[in-house]
């Protein structure tokens, strides 16, 4: 038996959705719709607040997959594998490129307070590569607007939607992710969780009966949205159980390391999607991170994302 094997065998009902949520039925109504939505965000809700220690490498590991979706909306090719070498591997003073700085824009927002201020925005639409109007300035007070006045999460971000999508088509990377910061604030996380861009290419997104995709503001998006949600939440759900699982061994194990500075690597990997193999820090140098993965990877606490023998990359 591995040493891994007795450690929660059984799923934790803490990372599921209510059995009834997690139906697949027709849905006939914005309100049944949104009612699943917030059935979903009430279990998410939990998980947020728990406050684990490996949220924020949860929270990173969905910015991943967000980006994967933001990269092939800008008609870009990169792949989780590409952006997470890029981002990892790269040396402080390197530019991210323009995959790089969409990854950015959604690690942002898994790292920080959803604050919707015009300075924020800047610095979003930057990492975006979208140009700054004058019409972006409003946006603020109508998120602030949505916030107090809308009750349903799911209707608020879709009229948010909506809004930027009035601006042209290239703001939509814009829409999803202020959608998402949107949901932080109304819910009071202490940051996002990206969820719905890793959905814009979903089949709920699409008119019934055609292939042409929804667009904000239309009659059925709001309904299809709060459906994106739900499943969303869902695989961010069934995330946290993996990594809740991958988190208990590595701390389990944590005691019998050695290396000065291991503590270093294991907030990292608490932190953060993905750690280079040849980590350094002010304790710990890049012959002995090597060392110490090897040894986390004999005793099953990190896995090797990369699959390469050298230039190697860890995560839980």
């Amino acid at each position: 038996m591995s040493p891994a094997a007795d450690v929660r065998p059984v799923p934790d009902p803490s990372f599921q959705l209510p059995g009834w949520a997690g139906r697949r039925v027709a849905v006939t109504s914005e309100a049944e719709a949104a009612f699943l939505a917030g059935a979903a965000l009430l279990a998410l809700d939990r998980v947020v607040r728990a406050d684990y220690p490996w949220a924020g490498a949860w929270r990173q590991r969905l910015a991943l997959r967000s980006a994967v979706s933001a990269v092939r909306l800008a008609g870009r090719r990169e792949d989780e594998a590409a952006l997470r070498d890029g981002w990892v591997l790269r040396r402080p003073a390197d530019e991210p490129g323009p995959s790089g700085n969409l990854y950015a824009a959604w690690k942002r927002l898994a790292s920080r307070p959803p604050t919707l201020n015009e300075a924020n925005l800047r610095q979003v639409v930057s990492l975006l590569d979208l140009p700054w109007i004058d019409e972006l300035s409003g946006l603020p007070a109508l998120c602030e607007r949505l916030r107090v006045e809308t009750a349903s999460a799911p209707s608020a971000m879709a009229q948010g939607m909506a809004r930027v999508s009035a601006l042209g088509v290239p703001y939509e990377l814009l829409g999803w992710w202020l959608a998402d910061a949107l949901l932080a604030e109304m819910m009071q996380w202490p940051a996002a969780v990206p969820l719905l861009m890793a959905e814009r290419f979903s089949p709920r997104l699409r008119s019934e009966g055609s292939q042409r995709r929804l667009l904000p503001g239309e009659a059925n998006f709001a309904s299809a949205l709060s459906l994106v949600l739900a499943d969303a939440v869902r695989h961010a759900l069934t995330l946290a159980g993996e990594m809740d699982r991958r988190a208990t061994r590595l701390l389990a194990v944590a005691p019998k390391l050695r290396a000065k500075g291991a503590g270093d690597a294991i907030d990292l990997l608490l932190g953060e999607d993905a750690v280079s193999g040849s980590l350094t820090t002010p304790r710990l140098s890049r012959f002995a991170s090597r060392r110490l993965f090897d040894r986390l990877l004999d005793l099953e606490a990190v896995r090797e994302l990369s699959g390469r023998p050298n230039f190697r990359i860890f995560g839980i």
